[in-house]
């Protein structure tokens, strides 16, 4: 998954959400009209507001489409007919990376990369 809640909010706008993906704009809501399991929520003044959940939606509908190039219409009857499967791969996926990233930041902690005296 990327590494998206450096910060921790609640709520990240759809410029946010697109940039983190590096898609634009209207792809996300092209996105949520055609998928049925993506419902940001809006503001008073209409503005998307996007969870942590909706990015985890995102996420999947992303993988789907763009790194594992399924169709719009074969990435929503992967959804509809697999998605316990593909939520619990997506966890164990943001899992393994969580896992690899503390591994890199307790390595960093040993071997700090300038000036070590200690290398391997």
């Amino acid at each position: 998954m990327l590494s998206v809640f450096k910060d921790e909010k609640l709520y990240y706008s759809i410029g946010e959400v697109a940039d983190l993906f590096g898609v634009s704009k209207s792809l996300i809501r092209y996105w949520e009209s055609e998928f049925t399991i993506l419902k940001p929520h809006k503001n008073s003044k209409g503005d998307r507001r996007f969870t942590k959940e909706n990015i985890e939606q995102l996420q999947l509908i992303f993988d789907l489409v763009k790194n594992r190039g399924f169709t719009i219409e074969g990435a929503k009857n992967e959804i509809r007919q697999n998605k316990d499967l593909l939520k619990q791969k997506q966890a164990v996926l943001h899992k393994l990376i969580h896992l690899k990233n503390e591994l890199l930041r307790f390595k960093e902690s040993l071997y700090p990369v300038e000036g070590s005296q200690n290398k391997i």
